[in-house]
Protein backbone atom coordinates (compact mmCIF):
# COMPACT_ATOMS: atom_id res chain seq x y z
CA UNK A 1 0.00 0.00 0.00
CA UNK A 2 1.40 3.37 -1.00
CA UNK A 3 2.09 5.69 1.89
CA UNK A 4 3.73 9.00 2.63
CA UNK A 5 5.68 7.06 5.21
CA UNK A 6 7.04 4.49 2.79
CA UNK A 7 10.74 4.15 2.06
CA UNK A 8 11.79 4.85 -1.51
CA UNK A 9 12.64 2.12 -3.99
CA UNK A 10 16.30 2.71 -3.18
CA UNK A 11 15.79 2.05 0.52
CA UNK A 12 16.11 5.69 1.62
CA UNK A 13 13.20 7.17 3.56
CA UNK A 14 10.84 9.14 1.35
CA UNK A 15 9.38 11.24 4.16
CA UNK A 16 10.16 12.38 7.66
CA UNK A 17 7.71 10.15 9.63
CA UNK A 18 9.32 6.95 8.34
CA UNK A 19 12.81 8.32 8.91
CA UNK A 20 11.87 9.12 12.49
CA UNK A 21 10.86 5.53 13.18
CA UNK A 22 14.51 4.66 12.47
CA UNK A 23 15.60 6.91 15.35
CA UNK A 24 14.08 4.43 17.84
CA UNK A 25 16.78 2.13 19.20
CA UNK A 26 14.23 -0.05 21.06
CA UNK A 27 15.94 0.57 24.39
CA UNK A 28 12.69 0.22 26.32
CA UNK A 29 13.07 3.34 28.49
CA UNK A 30 9.65 4.43 27.26
CA UNK A 31 7.86 1.36 28.59
CA UNK A 32 7.54 2.40 32.26
CA UNK A 33 6.15 5.80 31.22
CA UNK A 34 3.48 4.47 28.82
CA UNK A 35 -0.01 4.33 30.40
CA UNK A 36 -1.31 1.58 28.12
CA UNK A 37 1.76 -0.60 28.61
CA UNK A 38 1.48 -0.14 32.37
CA UNK A 39 -2.17 -1.24 32.32
CA UNK A 40 -2.14 -3.89 29.58
CA UNK A 41 1.44 -5.18 29.76
CA UNK A 42 1.55 -5.88 26.01
CA UNK A 43 4.59 -4.98 23.91
CA UNK A 44 2.45 -3.89 20.96
CA UNK A 45 0.67 -1.47 23.31
CA UNK A 46 3.92 0.33 24.10
CA UNK A 47 5.62 3.15 22.16
CA UNK A 48 8.45 0.81 21.16
CA UNK A 49 6.01 -1.81 19.92
CA UNK A 50 3.85 0.69 18.06
CA UNK A 51 6.88 2.19 16.34
CA UNK A 52 7.86 -1.29 15.19
CA UNK A 53 4.35 -1.80 13.79
CA UNK A 54 4.30 1.60 12.07
CA UNK A 55 7.72 0.93 10.55
CA UNK A 56 6.53 -2.47 9.33
CA UNK A 57 3.49 -0.82 7.74
CA UNK A 58 5.67 1.74 5.96
CA UNK A 59 7.98 -0.97 4.67
CA UNK A 60 5.10 -3.01 3.27
CA UNK A 61 5.50 -5.86 5.74
CA UNK A 62 1.92 -5.59 7.04
CA UNK A 63 -0.56 -7.57 4.93
CA UNK A 64 -3.67 -6.07 6.50
CA UNK A 65 -3.27 -2.51 7.83
CA UNK A 66 -6.41 -2.98 9.93
CA UNK A 67 -4.52 -5.56 11.98
CA UNK A 68 -2.40 -2.86 13.60
CA UNK A 69 -5.14 -0.24 13.94
CA UNK A 70 -6.35 -1.39 17.42
CA UNK A 71 -2.87 -0.94 18.89
CA UNK A 72 -2.60 2.58 17.47
CA UNK A 73 -6.14 3.43 18.55
CA UNK A 74 -5.30 2.42 22.12
CA UNK A 75 -2.47 4.97 22.26
CA UNK A 76 -3.40 8.12 24.21
CA UNK A 77 -0.76 10.20 22.36
CA UNK A 78 0.24 11.58 25.77
CA UNK A 79 3.87 12.10 24.67
CA UNK A 80 5.31 10.72 27.91
CA UNK A 81 7.51 8.49 25.77
CA UNK A 82 9.00 11.59 24.13
CA UNK A 83 10.06 12.88 27.53
CA UNK A 84 11.68 9.53 28.37
CA UNK A 85 13.28 8.88 24.98
CA UNK A 86 17.09 9.38 24.94
CA UNK A 87 17.07 9.39 21.13
CA UNK A 88 14.60 12.25 20.73
CA UNK A 89 12.06 10.24 18.76
CA UNK A 90 9.11 12.45 17.71
CA UNK A 91 6.59 9.75 18.47
CA UNK A 92 3.53 12.01 18.26
CA UNK A 93 4.31 13.07 14.71
CA UNK A 94 4.86 9.48 13.60
CA UNK A 95 1.62 8.32 15.20
CA UNK A 96 -0.48 11.14 13.76
CA UNK A 97 0.93 10.61 10.26
CA UNK A 98 0.16 6.89 10.43
CA UNK A 99 -3.35 7.46 11.78
CA UNK A 100 -4.00 9.82 8.86
CA UNK A 101 -2.76 7.15 6.46
CA UNK A 102 -5.07 4.52 7.98
CA UNK A 103 -8.01 6.94 7.99
CA UNK A 104 -7.62 7.37 4.23
CA UNK A 105 -8.09 3.65 3.62
CA UNK A 106 -11.31 3.41 5.63
CA UNK A 107 -11.68 -0.15 4.42
CA UNK A 108 -13.00 -1.72 7.61
CA UNK A 109 -14.00 1.29 9.64
CA UNK A 110 -17.12 0.88 11.72
CA UNK A 111 -19.91 3.37 12.26
CA UNK A 112 -18.21 4.91 15.32
CA UNK A 113 -14.97 5.38 13.39
CA UNK A 114 -16.83 7.33 10.73
CA UNK A 115 -19.14 9.18 13.12
CA UNK A 116 -16.40 10.66 15.31
CA UNK A 117 -14.64 12.66 12.54
CA UNK A 118 -18.08 13.77 11.27
CA UNK A 119 -19.07 15.16 14.67
CA UNK A 120 -15.68 16.74 15.26
CA UNK A 121 -15.84 18.57 11.94
CA UNK A 122 -19.53 19.41 11.65
CA UNK A 123 -20.29 20.16 15.31
CA UNK A 124 -17.25 20.69 17.54
CA UNK A 125 -15.40 22.80 14.96
CA UNK A 126 -18.39 25.16 14.62
CA UNK A 127 -18.96 27.11 17.81
CA UNK A 128 -22.54 28.17 17.01
CA UNK A 129 -23.59 24.57 16.42
CA UNK A 130 -21.75 23.44 19.54
CA UNK A 131 -23.56 26.06 21.63
CA UNK A 132 -26.89 24.82 20.25
CA UNK A 133 -26.02 21.22 21.14
CA UNK A 134 -25.14 22.17 24.70
CA UNK A 135 -28.35 24.18 25.03
CA UNK A 136 -30.30 21.07 24.02
CA UNK A 137 -28.30 18.93 26.43
CA UNK A 138 -29.00 21.38 29.24
CA UNK A 139 -32.72 21.27 28.48
CA UNK A 140 -32.64 17.48 28.40
CA UNK A 141 -30.96 17.38 31.81
CA UNK A 142 -33.54 19.73 33.32
CA UNK A 143 -36.28 17.44 32.01
CA UNK A 144 -34.61 14.38 33.47
CA UNK A 145 -33.88 12.95 30.04
CA UNK A 146 -30.19 12.40 30.75
CA UNK A 147 -31.07 9.92 33.48
CA UNK A 148 -33.63 8.24 31.24
CA UNK A 149 -31.25 8.09 28.26
CA UNK A 150 -28.60 6.49 30.46
CA UNK A 151 -31.03 3.90 31.81
CA UNK A 152 -32.25 3.05 28.30
CA UNK A 153 -28.71 2.78 26.95
CA UNK A 154 -29.17 5.71 24.55
CA UNK A 155 -26.40 7.64 26.29
CA UNK A 156 -23.14 5.67 26.46
CA UNK A 157 -22.20 4.88 30.05
CA UNK A 158 -18.68 6.20 29.44
CA UNK A 159 -20.05 9.60 28.42
CA UNK A 160 -22.56 9.69 31.27
CA UNK A 161 -19.84 8.87 33.80
CA UNK A 162 -17.32 11.44 32.54
CA UNK A 163 -19.36 14.48 31.58
CA UNK A 164 -20.46 16.68 34.48
CA UNK A 165 -23.86 18.39 34.30
CA UNK A 166 -24.06 21.03 31.59
CA UNK A 167 -23.65 24.48 33.20
CA UNK A 168 -26.57 26.95 33.09
CA UNK A 169 -26.76 29.44 30.23
CA UNK A 170 -25.15 32.26 32.21
CA UNK A 171 -22.02 30.14 32.61
CA UNK A 172 -21.97 29.08 28.95
CA UNK A 173 -22.09 32.58 27.54
CA UNK A 174 -19.12 33.41 25.30
CA UNK A 175 -16.65 36.10 26.23
CA UNK A 176 -17.28 39.46 24.57
CA UNK A 177 -15.04 39.76 21.53
CA UNK A 178 -12.77 42.71 20.92
CA UNK A 179 -10.31 44.54 23.15
CA UNK A 180 -10.62 44.48 26.95
CA UNK A 181 -8.61 46.91 29.07
CA UNK A 182 -7.59 46.65 32.73
CA UNK A 183 -10.19 48.08 35.14
CA UNK A 184 -9.76 51.39 36.90
CA UNK A 185 -7.12 51.26 39.60
CA UNK A 186 -5.03 48.58 37.88
CA UNK A 187 -1.75 49.83 36.46
CA UNK A 188 -1.47 48.84 32.77
CA UNK A 189 1.64 46.86 31.81
CA UNK A 190 1.60 48.11 28.24
CA UNK A 191 1.38 44.49 27.10
CA UNK A 192 -1.43 43.32 24.85
CA UNK A 193 -2.27 39.63 24.44
CA UNK A 194 -4.88 37.77 22.41
CA UNK A 195 -6.95 35.12 24.18
CA UNK A 196 -7.83 31.80 22.56
CA UNK A 197 -11.16 30.68 24.02
CA UNK A 198 -11.37 27.14 22.59
CA UNK A 199 -14.39 25.02 21.72
CA UNK A 200 -15.24 22.82 24.73
CA UNK A 201 -13.86 25.38 27.20
CA UNK A 202 -16.66 27.81 26.41
CA UNK A 203 -19.77 25.65 27.04
CA UNK A 204 -18.33 23.36 29.72
CA UNK A 205 -15.82 25.61 31.49
CA UNK A 206 -17.01 29.11 30.77
CA UNK A 207 -16.08 30.01 34.34
CA UNK A 208 -12.45 29.22 33.53
CA UNK A 209 -12.48 31.42 30.44
CA UNK A 210 -13.94 34.29 32.46
CA UNK A 211 -11.44 33.70 35.26
CA UNK A 212 -8.62 33.75 32.70
CA UNK A 213 -9.80 37.06 31.28
CA UNK A 214 -10.32 38.53 34.77
CA UNK A 215 -6.90 37.35 35.90
CA UNK A 216 -5.09 38.85 32.92
CA UNK A 217 -6.93 42.17 33.31
CA UNK A 218 -6.31 42.28 37.06
CA UNK A 219 -2.60 41.86 36.35
CA UNK A 220 -2.50 44.78 33.94
CA UNK A 221 -2.67 43.07 30.54
CA UNK A 222 -4.81 44.32 27.68
CA UNK A 223 -6.68 41.35 26.25
CA UNK A 224 -8.04 40.97 22.75
CA UNK A 225 -10.62 38.24 22.07
CA UNK A 226 -10.70 37.80 18.26
CA UNK A 227 -14.15 37.12 16.85
CA UNK A 228 -12.93 35.00 13.91
CA UNK A 229 -11.01 32.38 15.93
CA UNK A 230 -11.87 28.71 15.43
CA UNK A 231 -11.34 25.35 17.14
CA UNK A 232 -7.61 24.52 17.38
CA UNK A 233 -8.02 21.27 15.39
CA UNK A 234 -6.27 19.00 17.91
CA UNK A 235 -9.04 16.39 18.02
CA UNK A 236 -9.13 16.17 14.24
CA UNK A 237 -5.37 15.63 14.09
CA UNK A 238 -5.64 12.85 16.66
CA UNK A 239 -8.50 11.31 14.67
CA UNK A 240 -6.39 11.12 11.50
CA UNK A 241 -8.01 14.13 9.79
CA UNK A 242 -5.09 16.56 9.32
CA UNK A 243 -6.50 18.25 6.22
CA UNK A 244 -9.55 19.46 8.08
CA UNK A 245 -7.36 20.47 11.01
CA UNK A 246 -5.27 22.54 8.59
CA UNK A 247 -8.36 24.50 7.56
CA UNK A 248 -8.98 25.44 11.19
CA UNK A 249 -5.31 26.22 11.73
CA UNK A 250 -5.22 28.60 8.76
CA UNK A 251 -8.31 30.36 10.09
CA UNK A 252 -6.62 30.85 13.46
CA UNK A 253 -3.40 32.09 11.90
CA UNK A 254 -5.47 34.74 10.09
CA UNK A 255 -7.63 35.57 13.15
CA UNK A 256 -4.57 36.18 15.35
CA UNK A 257 -2.43 37.80 12.65
CA UNK A 258 -2.17 41.10 14.56
CA UNK A 259 -1.37 39.51 17.92
CA UNK A 260 2.12 39.51 19.41
CA UNK A 261 1.20 36.84 21.98
CA UNK A 262 -1.59 34.25 21.82
CA UNK A 263 -2.63 33.01 25.26
CA UNK A 264 -4.64 29.86 25.96
CA UNK A 265 -5.81 28.00 29.08
CA UNK A 266 -6.17 24.49 27.63
CA UNK A 267 -3.07 22.31 27.47
CA UNK A 268 -4.36 20.24 24.55
CA UNK A 269 -5.21 23.30 22.48
CA UNK A 270 -1.93 24.98 23.35
CA UNK A 271 0.11 21.96 22.30
CA UNK A 272 -1.75 21.72 18.99
CA UNK A 273 -1.28 25.42 18.23
CA UNK A 274 2.41 25.29 19.08
CA UNK A 275 2.68 22.58 16.42
CA UNK A 276 1.03 24.58 13.62
CA UNK A 277 4.45 25.00 12.04
CA UNK A 278 4.61 21.22 11.58
CA UNK A 279 0.94 20.87 10.66
CA UNK A 280 0.88 23.63 8.03
CA UNK A 281 4.51 23.30 7.03
CA UNK A 282 4.77 27.00 6.20
CA UNK A 283 6.18 30.23 7.61
CA UNK A 284 2.76 31.47 8.74
CA UNK A 285 2.15 28.39 10.86
CA UNK A 286 5.63 28.56 12.37
CA UNK A 287 5.25 32.26 13.20
CA UNK A 288 1.89 31.64 14.86
CA UNK A 289 3.27 28.73 16.87
CA UNK A 290 6.15 30.85 18.13
CA UNK A 291 3.82 33.37 19.75
CA UNK A 292 1.57 30.86 21.56
CA UNK A 293 1.80 30.70 25.35
CA UNK A 294 -0.02 28.81 28.05
CA UNK A 295 -1.50 31.29 30.52
CA UNK A 296 0.84 29.94 33.22
CA UNK A 297 3.85 30.59 30.96
CA UNK A 298 2.81 34.17 30.36
CA UNK A 299 2.08 34.98 34.00
CA UNK A 300 5.21 33.26 35.32
CA UNK A 301 7.36 35.14 32.81
CA UNK A 302 5.86 38.55 33.60
CA UNK A 303 5.09 37.99 37.27
CA UNK A 304 1.87 38.57 39.19
CA UNK A 305 1.12 42.17 40.14
CA UNK A 306 -2.20 41.30 41.82
CA UNK A 307 -1.96 39.12 44.93
CA UNK A 308 -4.28 36.11 44.72
CA UNK A 309 -7.08 35.73 47.25
CA UNK A 310 -6.20 33.73 50.37
CA UNK A 311 -7.07 30.02 50.27
CA UNK A 312 -6.53 27.82 53.30
CA UNK A 313 -6.34 24.59 51.34
CA UNK A 314 -4.04 21.71 50.58
CA UNK A 315 -3.92 21.14 46.83
CA UNK A 316 -2.19 18.78 44.42
CA UNK A 317 -1.14 20.06 41.02
CA UNK A 318 -1.48 17.35 38.37
CA UNK A 319 0.39 17.95 35.11
CA UNK A 320 -1.67 17.73 31.91
CA UNK A 321 0.27 15.54 29.47
CA UNK A 322 0.14 18.05 26.64
CA UNK A 323 1.47 20.76 28.94
CA UNK A 324 4.39 18.91 30.53
CA UNK A 325 5.32 16.43 27.78
CA UNK A 326 3.96 18.32 24.77
CA UNK A 327 5.02 21.86 25.72
CA UNK A 328 7.67 21.34 28.38
CA UNK A 329 5.75 23.54 30.86
CA UNK A 330 6.14 22.11 34.35
CA UNK A 331 7.41 24.56 36.94
CA UNK A 332 5.45 27.66 35.91
CA UNK A 333 2.04 26.58 37.30
CA UNK A 334 3.66 25.47 40.55
CA UNK A 335 5.57 28.76 40.85
CA UNK A 336 2.32 30.69 40.47
CA UNK A 337 0.33 28.51 42.88
CA UNK A 338 3.07 28.92 45.49
CA UNK A 339 2.17 32.65 45.55
CA UNK A 340 -1.41 32.02 46.73
CA UNK A 341 -1.61 33.04 50.41
CA UNK A 342 -2.49 30.11 52.67
CA UNK A 343 -2.27 27.52 49.88
CA UNK A 344 -0.23 24.40 50.58
CA UNK A 345 1.03 22.49 47.55
CA UNK A 346 1.16 18.77 48.31
CA UNK A 347 3.21 16.36 46.22
CA UNK A 348 1.54 13.21 44.96
CA UNK A 349 2.77 10.11 43.17
CA UNK A 350 3.50 10.38 39.43
CA UNK A 351 1.91 13.78 38.69
CA UNK A 352 3.04 13.57 35.05
CA UNK A 353 1.31 10.23 34.41
CA UNK A 354 -1.70 10.46 32.10
CA UNK A 355 -5.17 10.53 33.67
CA UNK A 356 -6.74 8.66 30.74
CA UNK A 357 -8.67 11.55 29.21
CA UNK A 358 -6.62 12.27 26.05
CA UNK A 359 -9.21 14.30 24.16
CA UNK A 360 -12.09 11.86 23.59
CA UNK A 361 -10.04 8.73 24.29
CA UNK A 362 -12.07 8.03 27.42
CA UNK A 363 -15.19 7.81 25.24
CA UNK A 364 -13.62 5.64 22.53
CA UNK A 365 -11.54 3.37 24.79
CA UNK A 366 -13.54 3.43 28.04
CA UNK A 367 -12.12 0.28 29.65
CA UNK A 368 -8.48 1.29 29.29
CA UNK A 369 -9.26 4.90 30.17
CA UNK A 370 -11.12 3.75 33.30
CA UNK A 371 -8.15 1.70 34.50
CA UNK A 372 -5.79 4.64 33.97
CA UNK A 373 -8.21 7.12 35.55
CA UNK A 374 -8.81 4.92 38.58
CA UNK A 375 -5.07 4.71 39.19
CA UNK A 376 -4.78 8.50 38.97
CA UNK A 377 -7.65 9.00 41.42
CA UNK A 378 -6.15 6.53 43.92
CA UNK A 379 -2.84 8.39 43.89
CA UNK A 380 -4.53 11.74 44.40
CA UNK A 381 -6.66 10.40 47.24
CA UNK A 382 -3.56 9.11 49.01
CA UNK A 383 -2.19 12.65 48.98
CA UNK A 384 -4.95 13.80 51.31
CA UNK A 385 -5.71 17.11 49.57
CA UNK A 386 -8.72 19.41 49.51
CA UNK A 387 -8.48 20.14 45.79
CA UNK A 388 -6.79 18.96 42.61
CA UNK A 389 -5.54 21.57 40.15
CA UNK A 390 -4.89 20.90 36.47
CA UNK A 391 -4.88 23.01 33.32
CA UNK A 392 -6.83 21.05 30.71
CA UNK A 393 -10.61 20.56 30.37
CA UNK A 394 -10.44 16.85 29.53
CA UNK A 395 -8.22 16.20 32.53
CA UNK A 396 -10.57 18.16 34.78
CA UNK A 397 -13.55 16.05 33.70
CA UNK A 398 -11.71 12.72 33.84
CA UNK A 399 -10.17 13.31 37.26
CA UNK A 400 -13.42 14.65 38.70
CA UNK A 401 -15.30 11.64 37.35
CA UNK A 402 -12.97 9.12 38.94
CA UNK A 403 -12.81 10.96 42.24
CA UNK A 404 -16.61 10.95 42.38
CA UNK A 405 -16.69 7.23 41.57
CA UNK A 406 -14.34 6.72 44.52
CA UNK A 407 -16.80 8.60 46.74
CA UNK A 408 -14.68 11.75 47.03
CA UNK A 409 -15.99 15.32 46.84
CA UNK A 410 -12.52 16.82 46.27
CA UNK A 411 -12.71 19.93 44.10
CA UNK A 412 -11.07 19.87 40.66
CA UNK A 413 -10.00 23.35 39.60
CA UNK A 414 -8.03 25.15 36.92
CA UNK A 415 -4.94 27.07 38.14
CA UNK A 416 -6.37 30.44 37.07
CA UNK A 417 -9.27 29.97 39.49
CA UNK A 418 -6.84 29.99 42.42
CA UNK A 419 -4.83 32.96 41.15
CA UNK A 420 -7.68 35.50 41.04
CA UNK A 421 -7.29 38.46 43.42
CA UNK A 422 -10.10 39.11 45.94
CA UNK A 423 -11.52 42.01 43.93
CA UNK A 424 -11.82 40.10 40.66
CA UNK A 425 -15.40 39.82 39.46
CA UNK A 426 -17.02 36.53 38.50
CA UNK A 427 -17.55 37.80 34.95
CA UNK A 428 -15.50 39.88 32.50
CA UNK A 429 -14.27 43.03 34.22
CA UNK A 430 -14.36 45.16 31.11
CA UNK A 431 -16.45 45.21 27.99
CA UNK A 432 -14.86 45.07 24.59
CA UNK A 433 -13.83 48.42 23.21
CA UNK A 434 -14.31 47.53 19.59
Amino acid sequence: MASSCEPSAHGAPAATPYARTLDCVHCGLCLPTCPTHQVLGVEADSPRGRIYLMRALAEGRVQDPEAIRPYLDRCLDCRACETACPSGVRYGEILEATRAQLAQTGSKRGLADRLVPFLLWHVVAHQTRLRAVFALLRAAELLGLRWLATRLGLLPKAMAAIAPPVPPARERRPLPTGLHKPPAGVAPRGVRVALFTGCIMEPMFGRVNRATLDLLLANGFEVDVPRAQRCCGALLVHAGEPERAKELARANVAAFADADVVVNNSAGCGCAMKEYGHLLDDAGGAAFAAKCRDVSELLAAHGLTATPARREQKVAYDDPCHLCHGQGVRQQPRTLLAQVPGLQLVAHEAPEDCCGSAGIYNLLQPETADAIGQRKAERLLRAGVDAVVTGNPGCMMQIRSHLRRAGSAIEVLHPVELLLPPAAASGPRSGATR
